[in-house]
């Protein structure tokens, strides 16, 4: 009898290890889980979205691969990043993680002019949404306030955006957020990516540490394609709260909600 007891604990045992391999082996080559920590992707994704990123999305690179054997430069299996993608990227020069959505491809010339995304030399096109509203208050673990276009609003007040609707020349479609027409990246210089690089922006247009901004003030500047690290797919879980265990906070409609 203590045999057959003891046998049936180690048995649940090598389930558990068996299970816990199996899912960081899953977790290491196909997906890796993100957090939402900022505000730069409003309202496509919102502080406390949890999603995975699918690796597999454009092949392995040295900052997504697990193995030994993964190149130094340039992607292996995978396919090319699409115009509109938004890709979960490892700053060039910060060492961490981000995520935008990727406008421009190499060869590229991109410049925004009054707000609007100029894409060798074609505006994208704009079609006005309405607003998105949020409460003015902390917002995540970081304690992060929202910027609003009728600033000054108060704690508990309602914090108003513009939000449009931009399509990519490619057909993409996606929504946008706007809180000035005077910000300091609404005007820019014609950007040209490099070959084998990348242009990346938030959708919270005003409020995103992006490519319009250089790796020396604090931006992303151009992404090398080794620094990819996979698409964001679908939001898996989200939570309005500074903590997980606050499920009162829980948007249950965001839910395996499609990232678009």
């Amino acid at each position: 009898m203590a045999s057959t007891a003891k046998d049936g604990i180690m048995e649940t045992v090598k389930t558990v290890v068996y299970a816990l391999l199996i899912a960081g082996v899953f977790r290491t080559l196909f997906f890796q889980p993100f957090w939402i920590p900022s505000g730069s992707m409003k309202d496509t994704l919102l502080i406390g979205d949890f999603l995975f990123v699918n690796k597999m999305a454009y092949g392995y690179s040295r900052h997504s691969c697990p193995f030994s054997m993964c190149p130094i430069t340039g992607r292996i299996l995978g396919s090319d990043p699409e115009r509109g993608d938004v890709v979960v990227f490892r700053h060039p020069t910060q060492g961490v993680d981000f995520i935008k959505r990727l406008v421009g491809l190499p060869g590229d010339t991109i410049q925004v002019t009054n707000g609007v995304l100029i894409i060798n030399g074609t505006p994208v096109q704009l079609k006005d949404d309405g607003t998105f509203v949020e409460t003015k208050e902390k917002q995540g673990p970081q304690g992060l306030m929202p910027r609003c276009a009728n600033d000054p609003v108060g704690q508990g007040g309602e914090c108003v955006k513009g939000r449009q609707i931009e399509t990519l020349p490619n057909g993409v479609s996606h929504d946008i957020l706007n809180i000035s027409d005077t910000w300091v990246a609404d005007n820019t210089a014609v950007f040209t990516v490099p070959a084998g690089q990348y242009f990346f922006m938030g959708d919270n247009r005003d409020n995103s540490a992006d490519s319009r901004f250089a790796v020396t003030a604090d931006g992303v500047g151009f992404v090398p394609a080794e620094y990819l690290i996979g698409r964001a797919d679908r939001i898996m879980f989200s939570s309005a709260g500074r903590s997980l265990l606050f499920f009162w906070t829980w948007r249950s409609d965001r839910f395996f909600k499609a990232v678009e």
